[in-house]
């Protein structure tokens, strides 16, 4: 289990907020990073891993002319996924990731290209724009390498966008129960 993934459990858990995941390079490995933390049960519903193109479109809701025009790999297609998946599993906040892990290029995109996105709750008075960010990536390292600093940067955008979110009262409340860590 990673920090990045500990911190996202701690702060979902003093919002009283839910996740879910959308991934494609990463194969479930979101997933499996946030689920490995105790405690994720309280905020995370659950996952689509849409390695198939078609399944970005007929289960996330892609817009299929996107997909037709751009591929699976285009930062456009990662922030539907991560909409899409907020709304088909009923949560406050969905990220997703896409790109190519290798070993070849797919649709026209080179090995190490990602797009990492999340989509959270819109508030007048967050503190944050809200909606929807997209983080384009260009990573170096073999399949495995790709893949990791996939989850990696997907958690850490989500965290950007969650610390974003939060009050000072709730980063008081979190401090206390947490012995001022």
């Amino acid at each position: 289990m990673s920090s990045r993934a500990s911190d996202v459990v701690r702060l979902l858990t003093v919002k009283g907020e839910t996740l879910a995941v959308a991934e494609s390079l990463t194969g479930g490995l979101v997933a499996a990073e946030i689920t490995s933390v105790p405690g994720a049960s309280k905020v995370f519903r659950g996952s689509v891993t849409a390695y198939a193109t078609d399944l970005k479109r007929d289960v996330l809701g892609v817009d299929a002319t996107v997909l037709a025009a751009r591929g699976a790999v285009d930062p456009q297609v990662a922030a539907q996924m991560a909409v899409g998946v907020r709304k088909a599993l009923g949560t406050d906040w969905g990220i997703a990731t896409t790109g190519v892990a290798g070993p070849d290029p797919q649709d026209g995109q080179a090995v190490g290209t990602v797009f990492v996105a999340v989509d959270g709750p819109v508030g007048a008075d967050s503190g944050s724009a809200g909606g929807g960010k997209v983080e384009a990536l260009r990573l170096n390292g073999d399949r495995e390498e790709i893949r990791r600093e996939s989850v990696r940067s997907v958690l850490a955008l989500l965290l950007k966008e969650l610390a974003g979110e939060q009050t000072g009262n709730e980063r008081a409340q979190d401090t206390e129960r947490n012995g001022g860590f």
